[in-house]
């Protein structure tokens, strides 16, 4: 059953066109992974996905949701966007709470708590999120992400500013998710750790995407991993 669905999705930012005819499929209990340099898209591609941009053209579903609904994507689904941060003037709990009463959960104190002791910040829940390093401002966000449980969860960066502790705490998470049958879609930089968790990867270059399969699928060569797969496909490209 498929979780997301592009089918010729299309962004332009003026003369600039971010996304060209973009057509993915990602299937119920998928790990995938969106890789490309800077500028390729796929920050624009997640953003469509996550329902924060509407495409020009063509049509997104994301866990069964439309992409003319944001607020229902945002209540079936976890999002960890890019660079955001929480906001400085609330704690790291009430941000927390916040992220609970709106998709209209129960338990809410309990799913703050777990949280909050998975990413060992039990001490620091009422703590402004100003005041909060880079590193703890992306469990918040992570956190915010995992508190409701979703079948779907779309990533941008998940492992930035984690320490190695954290980074095998999430992916070891992560994958736990893809064995009870959920979907992950994640875009990340750091290769080594894609090339571990994802049964299915795309490249993206310019806007558009340029191969996608399983890493196997992707091989011209045996050996070639996911790095020397990305580099060929972008400088070809």
């Amino acid at each position: 059953m498929s979780v997301i669905e592009a089918v010729n999705v299309s962004k332009r930012f003026g003369e600039v066109e971010a996304v060209a005819d973009v057509s993915l499929e990602v299937q119920a209990g998928e790990f995938f992974g969106l890789f490309g340099p800077n500028g390729a898209g796929k920050t624009t591609l997640l953003r469509m996905l996550t329902g924060q941009l509407d495409p020009d053209s063509g049509e997104i579903r994301t866990a069964g949701v439309p992409h003319g609904d944001p607020m229902g994507i945002k209540r079936a689904v976890g999002i960890v966007p890019e660079v955001e941060a929480p906001p400085t003037f609330l704690t790291a709990r009430e941000y927390l709470e916040l992220s609970c009463r709106i998709r209209e959960l129960d338990g809410v104190p309990v799913r703050v708590d777990r949280w909050l002791g998975f990413f060992e910040m039990d001490g620091m829940g009422n703590v402004l999120c100003r005041d909060l390093s880079k590193g703890q401002r992306q469990k918040v966000m992570l956190a915010s992400a995992f508190v409701h449980e979703p079948r779907v969860l779309l990533l941008d960066e998940p492992f930035i500013n984690l320490d190695p502790i954290f980074q095998r705490r999430v992916r070891e998470y992560l994958r736990g998710l893809v064995d009870e049958s959920r979907t992950v879609f994640m875009c990340t930089h750091i290769l080594e750790i894609a090339e571990r968790l994802c049964t299915r990867v795309a490249v993206i270059n310019r806007g558009r995407i340029v191969d996608q399969g399983t890493i196997d699928q992707m091989r011209v060569a045996d050996g070639e991993g996911l790095e020397e797969i990305f580099m060929r496909l972008v400088e070809a490209g």
